[in-house]
């Protein structure tokens, strides 16, 4: 009982691990950037953070400050649509990822048997 739950960990860790190392981001940001590029300072930088969260592949980072971002009540109709556009990107990049890992991690565990003793 012990190994196989050992063995059920081991082929989840591996999993998800490969889920995390396939393409980095498929998010375009360079029209989010080119609407905030003259923006207030405060939101220039939220706005940054966003980008930053977003190439290092902090998806859940980066919908916090998108959410944040879209809470201020200054933006331009031009940057609310930048806003939705990468939040869509974003989710939609992410709910990939995880069809990806269930699929894999289900494929895993109809190997398992073919890899256990009899």
């Amino acid at each position: 009982m012990k190994t196989t739950k050992w063995i059920h960990t081991a082929i989840m860790t591996v999993t998800l691990a490969m889920a995390g190392c396939g393409k980095q981001s498929s998010v375009d940001t360079a029209s989010f950037e080119r609407s905030f590029k003259t923006a207030e300072a405060g939101v220039q930088t939220s706005a940054d953070k966003v980008v930053t969260a977003i190439k290092s592949a902090d998806y859940s980072g980066a919908v916090a400050e998108l959410k944040t971002l879209a809470s201020n009540a200054k933006l331009t109709p031009e940057q609310q649509q930048s806003i939705k556009d990468v939040m869509a990107q974003v989710e939609k990049l992410m709910a990939d990822t995880a069809n990806k890992a269930a699929g894999e991690a289900g494929q895993a565990m109809k190997d398992l048997p073919k890899t256990l003793p009899k």
